[in-house]
């Protein structure tokens, strides 16, 4: 059965039912009830798995944490707090905690900690830690620079446990990517990876697609809906521009995150799920906080074990690297000739700041492979935004510097004849339109441009597509 596990709560009643709850699913248990207890017993047992109460009668259980992974690497130790200092439990994750539990919780959150802890003690280490090869290249990342070999260390540190990931990035940076590379090597790599665009959904139905629905629970719901949370439980569910959810729903995930269940629109009952939150923005979280637009106590909740991927610019030694294995693949893709760049192209390529990161290199790669041949990729094949980024940036501003031009003539001219003649609606739509082309075709950047939500911008391009 192993060595037993570490229990280390000082409220009797409460050692009681963990105990129970342990012992039922087959784990043996020790318990001990103060700071002084907890290191004679371990000193004698060095047990591997650790469940503490950071609030004890004669200390802090937080140094408990520190002398427990530093004694003993490899130990799995799980912290709980109470709910108004998950503040604590993020502390701890960054000392080297395994997992936390917010009190209240119940026994299928306890279990699952308990199992995850056991899983990866009992499976070989190295086996979910995969080294990037000698390209650099890792879990779908490539790059050998030093900021993403922090990157890939994170990773592998934090796909064993269950903690909540917040990654932070610029557009085109790879959030997505890091995400399932945390999956994949985590506890849950074979249960389903479920990515959710909180930018992309209309306001009227993000509740039904992160919870479901119930058939005839609204206009328009013909059938029963198992929403994201669901469909994810085993797995991992990926929450996408979170920074762009309604508040309203904030309040809701807050409750799913504390509680692990889901009410599904139209639902009279709550029922269980089991997933790992990873969560992305390409905005600074704590400025949304500060701004009132994001929950600060969801803020706290999802934001324990945080990750901010460098932009491209950022990764010295690291374009040339991309840039040949997306030449590689997508020429395999369109049945091209192509085998390297010239010197020319190398050298604007490692020089340009590439403010669309990764994202921006790989659409300039297949826009020459699929409107040239080669063997090699010359500089006049190269797009404008490549060649010539001032230019492209220009056009692409252009139609939007004419819409400010009319408002800028007006008030110059303290007339509002300028106006006459174009109706609001006609005005708004060219105005929006503009600034979207103005960002490169990015509804969330032209959003934060124009200091309104996504949704509203998708909403209203629906629209127009229909007239």
């Amino acid at each position: 059965m192993g060595r037993p596990i570490l229990l280390v709560e000082d409220t009797p009643s409460l050692s009681m039912v963990y105990e129970a709850v342990i012992r039922k699913a087959g784990h043996r248990a020790e318990c001990v009830f103060s700071v002084s207890e907890a290191r004679d017993k371990f000193a004698k047992a060095k047990h591997q798995i650790v469940l503490l109460d950071l609030l004890l009668p004669d200390g802090d259980g937080m140094d408990l944490v520190s002398e427990f992974v530093a004694a003993q690497p490899g130990i799995k130790v799980i912290v709980i707090t109470a709910n108004g200092s998950i503040n604590r439990a993020v502390e701890a994750m960054r000392l080297g905690a395994f997992d936390f539990l917010v009190k209240p919780f119940d026994e299928t959150r306890l279990l699952s900690a308990v199992d995850n802890a056991q899983k990866a003690l009992t499976n070989d280490v190295e086996q979910f830690r995969p080294q990037s090869d000698e390209s650099g290249a890792f879990q779908g990342f490539i790059g050998s620079s030093k900021p993403m070999q922090d990157i890939y260390k994170m990773v592998r540190n934090i796909g064993r446990s269950t903690a909540t990931v917040f990654v932070t990035g610029e557009s085109g940076t790879g959030k997505e990517l890091c995400a399932q590379a945390i999956h994949d090597i985590s506890n849950r790599a074979n249960g389903p990876f479920v990515p959710l665009n909180c930018g992309a959904i209309p306001r009227g139905l993000l509740e039904s697609e992160v919870f479901g629905h119930l058939k005839g629970s609204f206009t328009g719901a013909i059938a029963d809906k198992k929403g994201a949370a669901a469909a994810a439980s085993g797995g991992t569910l990926f929450l996408d521009e979170i920074c762009e959810m309604d508040l309203s729903l904030q309040t809701k995930l807050l409750r799913f995150l504390q509680t692990s269940t889901i009410q599904p629109v139209g639902a009279t009952k709550a029922q269980m799920v089991d997933v790992r939150i990873v969560c992305a923005t390409n905005r600074d979280p704590l400025t949304e906080v500060r701004a009132g637009r994001f929950r600060e106590d969801l803020y706290y909740r999802l934001h324990v074990v945080p990750i901010h991927l460098p932009p491209l610019r950022e990764r010295e030694g690291d374009i040339m690297l991309i840039a040949d294995e997306i030449l590689a693949k997508f020429t395999a893709e369109e049945g091209k000739n192509f085998t390297g760049f010239s010197p020319e192209v190398r050298e604007i390529f490692t020089s340009m700041a590439w403010p669309g990161n990764v994202r921006q290199l790989m659409n300039a790669i297949r826009n020459v492979v699929v409107l040239n041949d080669g063997p090699i990729v010359l500089s006049e094949m190269l797009p404008s935004e490549v060649t010539m980024p001032n230019q492209a940036f220009n056009s692409g501003s252009a139609r939007l510097a004419g819409s400010a031009d009319i408002m800028r003539g007006a008030e110059q001219s303290n007339n509002v004849s300028a106006f006459i003649g174009t109706p609001l609606a006609t005005f708004e739509r060219e105005f929006i339109e503009a600034t979207i082309e103005f960002c490169d075709g990015s509804i969330p950047q032209a959003a934060r441009l124009l200091d309104v939500s996504p949704s509203t911008l998708y909403r209203k391009k629906e629209s127009w597509d229909k007239n």
